[in-house]
């Protein structure tokens, strides 16, 4: 028997609106200062500019500032009626980008496309393509999702999206982009056979993948014992551990970095987080993990107000955008500190990359939005639904179960 629980007053719920713009602002502020220090010397040498890297990060936060004012500016229920254009606007990118001579190819992979002397990665624009959609597809097909054969449509659809990335290849991007969906359709009311079932399958495929790929299986024999071949294929990582052991607990201080003196490649984007702890140590890196779990942690309270209002829309874009942003950031991190192996993954909001920083801004708009809107909400939807938000956040809300409220009419 379900016990009514009223809704948590305004003035309770508001007393932590500051924690997504803080802790944005904080990985920006402390993103803006490691690409400064990170590529100073590679900035000075390919470019004699030594602020290089550190001028095209300004400009691309500049853009996503840009980008973020109008998506945060555009009703969410605007995003939910265009979620199918733009998914199929995503996949058009990503076919594009592996026509030769269109897609730019750079070292193996062909991830990017140029205008000009600016490059887009399509894979970035489809993570948030795909939240929308999603979000969108699973708050109107909830109902259906304790059938097999509804339940597989986004599966479907999710595979056509991981084939094209795949072909690319972009591995790093096919398991984000995965378990957030994934996780989503779990949260949305499909059921636990079926949920495990699919996660068990898609890791046997990459798994399979991997084996049968003879760069990426030569990753995981890296991975697993970087030491054996460290001026080969286990360079970065034996580089990258280095800088972690350099730092210690407080670090050679800012600007000292050995590493980023040609040692460790990629060293203002994918390992920007093993430079960080090398000049900030342990408690460097400890206050960077700590802005990410904060700022997960501000991300699923929106999900427990947008269901204690009915509001499954946003809630599922708000629980796609913490497991988008707390992935990536896991994977990055990972990689960087040996806990995996190598994926190619920026860290959100501190590397330096133009697509990924951009997009992660946009992800922050669309979060503002969602705690806007659900702050303006009218008294009649809040009141007397509070049925679901005494369900505990990480469990299967089984969202089917309810009669559901359309918010894309």
């Amino acid at each position: 028997m379900s016990r009514k629980r009223e809704p948590m007053p305004t003035a309770d719920v508001e007393k932590f609106d500051w924690v997504l713009p803080f802790c944005v602002l904080a990985l920006v502020s402390i993103g803006i200062v490691m690409v400064a220090s990170a590529s100073i010397a590679f900035s000075a040498d390919a470019y004699g500019d030594p602020w290089f890297f550190l001028k095209r990060h300004l400009m691309f936060l500049g853009v996503g500032a840009v980008v973020a004012l109008v998506v945060s500016q555009v009703p969410l229920s605007v995003w939910s009626r265009l979620s199918w254009p733009l998914l199929l606007f995503s996949c058009l990118l990503l076919l594009v980008v592996l026509i030769p001579g269109i897609g730019r190819e750079v070292n193996g992979s062909r991830r990017w496309l140029a205008f000009g002397s600016i490059t887009v990665q399509p894979a970035e624009v489809a993570k948030f393509c795909l939240l929308i959609f999603f979000a969108s597809f699973l708050t109107r097909r909830n109902q259906q999702l304790r059938h097999w054969s509804s339940f597989m449509i986004p599966v479907f659809i999710l595979g056509i999206v991981a084939l094209m990335l795949l072909a690319q290849p972009d591995f790093g991007s096919v398991v984000v982009i995965s378990g957030t969906v994934l996780a989503m359709v779990f949260l949305a009311g499909a059921r636990l056979p079926h949920t495990f079932l699919l996660v068990g399958l898609a890791a046997c495929a990459l798994a399979l993948m991997a084996m049968l790929s003879p760069y990426r299986l030569q990753r995981l024999t890296t991975f697993l014992d970087p030491w054996g071949d460290q001026f080969a294929s286990g360079y970065q990582l034996t580089q990258s551990l280095i800088a972690f052991g350099r730092g210690e607990w407080f670090g050679v201080g800012l600007g000292n970095s050995v590493q980023k003196l040609f040692y460790l490649p990629e060293a203002h984007t994918d390992f920007i987080f093993a430079i960080l702890s090398e000049e900030w140590g342990m408690a460097g890196g400890l206050v960077v993990i700590g802005l990410f779990a904060m700022l997960s942690w501000g991300l699923l309270r929106l999900v427990r107000e947008a269901l204690a209002q009915q509001k499954f829309f946003m809630a599922l874009l708000a629980f796609g955008i913490a497991v988008l942003l707390a992935g990536q950031a896991f994977v990055n991190m990972g990689v960087a500190s040996g806990l995996l192996p190598t994926k190619g993954l920026t860290l959100p909001f501190v590397s330096s990359g133009g697509s990924s920083l951009v997009v992660c801004c946009g992800l922050f708009a669309l979060a503002l939005r969602i705690q806007s809107e659900l702050r303006s909400g009218d008294a009649e939807e809040t009141a007397g639904n509070g049925m679901i938000s005494q369900l505990p956040i990480f469990n299967p809300l089984q969202l089917g179960d309810r009669s559901v409220k359309e918010e894309a009419a």
